[in-house]
C-alpha cells in the first residue's frame, strides 16, 4: 500500500503536484497463509529492487478520481 504523494500529495493553484513529506510503502503479510518459500522470494525481490534503485524510473498519474485517488488512480511509465 502506498502512503505518500499518491495518497497525500496536493496540487497548487497552477495544478503542479506538491509531493508528500514522505514516500512509504506498507507490506502486510498475513500469518498462516504463506510458506517460508514465499517469504524468501519476497526478500529476493527486495534485493533485486535495491540493485535497480539508481536506474531512472517513475510513473505518471493519467487518471484520478476527485476523492480517494490512491484507491483507483491509473498510471503510466515515464
Amino acid at each position: 500500500m502506498e502512503v505518500g504523494s499518491v495518497m497525500f500529495g496536493k496540487y497548487d493553484e497552477n495544478k503542479k503536484l506538491i509531493p508528500a513529506a514522505h514516500e512509504l510503502v506498507r507490506l502486510a503479510i498475513p500469518r498462516r497463509v504463506y510458506t517460508q518459500s514465499h517469504i524468501d522470494y519476497t526478500i529476493e525481490t527486495f534485493d533485486d529492487i535495491l540493485e535497480l534503485r539508481h536506474q531512472p524510473r517513475g510513473l505518471r498519474i493519467v487518471y484520478e478520481p476527485p476523492m480517494l485517488r490512491h484507491f483507483t488512480a491509473r498510471f503510466e511509465r515515464l
